[in-house]
This record gives C-alpha cells, structure tokens and sequence, in this order.
C-alpha cells in the first residue's frame, strides 16, 4: 500500500470535535453530559434566515455560482464592513466561502513558501499552526499570558521578528481566552507590519461577540488594508455553524489568487446558503444582540462560579463565549483534569494545551449552553474538586 504524503504528518487538528466524540460515546451509555466543549452558540438559527434560505432554493439557486462568491453577497458584506469597521473595500476585495476555515488555509497557501515564518498566538486556535506546518512554514509561537490579561506582548513580538517573517496572525476576541486586544496593541502591530513588511491575518470571526467597547479592524488603520486579509463568517454571530459560510477581505490580487483556489477545490460556496447570508446582514439584527446578551449573562455566571471553585481563579472576558479559568491550583495537568471532569463529573471541556502549549494550567470552557446547564456543570465541578482535596 502507498504510505501518505509525508506532509500529512505536520497537520493538526481541533481537539474540540474529538471531546466531542467522547461525550457522545459517554452519553450512548447512559451517562448525562454538559458540553462545554464545542464553540456553537445553543440557539437556532433566526427564522428570517431559514426562510431566505429556503426561498431561494425556491426560487432556484441550486446551481453553480462565481467562485469568489455571488457579486450581490460580495457587495452587501463590502458596504457593510466599511462602513461599520471603516475598511476600505469593495464587490473585488471579497472571496465567499463554505465557512471561514478556508480563507486561513488558501491565504496561506497563496502566500507561505517552505521555510517563511509564521507568528501565532499561544494559546491560540490550533489550525494556525496546522495549516502553517503543513505547508511546510515555520511556525512561530507568540505566548499569551494571564497576567498581561492575554494580550499580545509586543516586546517579545517584535524580537520574534526576522527577515523570514511572511504572516503575523491575532484573532480578537480570543478564542480560547475571550480576550480582546487593546486599541493601542492593534496600532502597534499595525506599525510593525508596516515597518517590516508582513502580512497580517485577522481573525474577526466573534468581533460582533463585545461585552463592551467597539471592534477595531487592524484594515482600517493607515496603509493596512492591502496587507490585511480580514477573516470573518456567520458560524458565531448568526448560529450557522452548520451552513459553512465564511468570507474573507483582502487585497484584490490576492483575493483573486484565493478565488483560483476556491475553483480548484470547492467550485463555490451554495448559492443559496450565499442567499441566507445576504439576508442575515441585511434583515433585524435583535436576535444577535439578543444572544450577546445572553452570552454575558453566561459568562458572568461562569466566571462567578469558578472563582468560586478551590484551585481554580478566573478573569472576565471581554468578548466570544469562552472562559479560560486558570487551575493550577488544583494540582493536576490540564489535559488530565479536562479528562477527569467529562468521565467523574459528566462535563466536557477543553485542556488548555489543546491550545498550545502555553495553555497549560488552563482549561477551556464554552459557555455556548443555557445557563441551567452552566450552573449544574459548576456544581458538578465544585464536587469533583472538593471530594478530590479531601
């Protein structure tokens, strides 16, 4: 038999479908199991987005589209980002994908040769360094820490910076940490792409998830727009994780070259899926505020409650719906506590290292679940944890 290209190898994967798995197998036994595990808003999709999406294929957007997307969607998702976001754009600076994953991969691919550096956070959404590995970059950790309250630490990124340095990559708010990096921290990063010449990649996929303040696109600061590819989609805001829609925003020879590979590989996006998300942007917007609400109601819960907790200590996120809760306390390694809290406990989380390795002494929970739930997975917790320290 053929052995697999040495390349597959180097790619990861996102330990969250995995738990998941677990859980589920757990629960076919019998067994009951909060999930707070996997980054998926609880809520259903709004109707009015259902019914577009189901008059469209009425009205017949069953076949083909144009591989960077259709130009009405394209132009809605343009004028809306500029003017919310102040990024200069238009209809050619946007490329439409089934989901936002893409745009981090084929942006890579259309940029990254063998040995060009990759800087990431740390911990940080592991695909970035997936995806960098596989193609063959160099990826270069850029640590998170809990007493910088996650931000970037831009002394230490900017001695990370060499002549290879090709893409920077932040994603804020912060999964898994919430965190929203400082106005001042986007402004100094802006200038150091400016000074030295990299790409940035923006991760913006929960930037309409804010507990305050307003989203600042590092693409709408001077001379940033053509060095930015602006990642961002429907899963999180809208509760369409299972509609794969994603978009990026980029310059426009690069969007072309990321079109190219959409028709290598996907053809298109759904077109009438394209049709839902037209509507999605331009129909009312209260149920997503509405679930943002709900969200810091959550999360404030959550945080309260492991505060609470011996051995754990957690800070506020500013925005997404993750808690980060420190629990070096507790005297025992993040991915064996994650795996004692969903087999003694019936809670599913993440380990902080499925983060980094700098997540370590950290585990991650969503609090993408009704607060009934979060507050019978808190108390689960406080058992496990009080019966283990006696």
């Amino acid at each position: 038999m053929t052995p697999f290209a040495e390349r597959m190898s180097r790619l990861g994967t996102e330990t969250a479908f995995e738990v998941l798995g677990r859980a589920r197998a757990l629960e076919a036994t019998g067994r009951k199991v909060v999930h707070l595990e996997i980054g998926e808003p609880d809520f259903d999709t709004p109707r009015f987005i259902r019914k577009a999406a189901a008059d469209a294929l009425e009205s017949g957007f069953t076949h083909y589209g144009p591989s960077a997307g259709l130009p009405e969607f394209r132009q809605v998702i343009a004028e809306q980002w500029k003017a919310e976001r102040a990024i200069p754009c238009d209809a050619d600076n946007v490329v439409v994908t089934p989901g936002a994953k893409p745009i981090m991969f084929f942006a890579m691919l259309a940029l990254l040769e063998a040995g060009d550096e990759v800087l990431y956070p740390n911990p940080g959404f592991p695909i970035y360094e997936s995806v960098a590995n596989f193609l063959g970059a160099k990826a270069v950790p850029l640590v998170l820490r809990e007493e910088k309250g996650f931000d970037l630490d831009l002394a230490e990124l900017e001695s990370k910076i060499t002549s290879r340095t090709k893409l920077l990559i932040f994603n804020s708010p912060h999964n898994p940490t919430g965190a929203v990096l400082k106005p001042e921290t986007i402004e100094a990063i802006a200038a150091l792409a400016r000074k030295h010449s990299f790409w940035i990649l923006a991760d913006e996929i929960y930037a309409r998830i804010l507990y305050g303040g307003k989203h600042l696109s590092i693409a709408s600061l001077p001379g940033m727009a053509e060095r930015t590819i602006v990642l961002d989609g429907f899963s999180k805001t809208y509760a369409m994780t299972g509609w794969r829609l994603g978009f990026g925003i980029m310059e426009k020879k690069l969007a072309a070259q990321v079109s190219r590979l959409m028709t290598n590989s996907n053809s298109c996006t759904a077109t009438f899926i394209q049709k839902a998300g037209q509507a999605a942007l331009t129909g009312p917007q209260d149920e997503v505020r509405a679930m943002v609400a709900e969200f810091r109601v959550r999360r404030d819960t959550m945080v309260q409650g492991l505060n609470e907790l011996p051995g754990v200590s957690c800070l506020v996120p500013d925005g997404a719906f993750y808690v980060f809760p420190n629990i070096k306390g507790t005297g025992m390694k993040s991915a064996d506590l994650a795996k004692a809290l969903l087999e003694e406990a019936g809670v599913a989380c993440l380990s902080g290292t499925a983060f980094g390795e700098h997540g370590e002494g950290h585990i991650r929970f969503s609090t993408a679940n009704s607060l009934q739930n979060i507050q019978t997975a808190l108390q689960s917790i406080n058992e496990f944890l009080t019966v283990r320290a006696k």
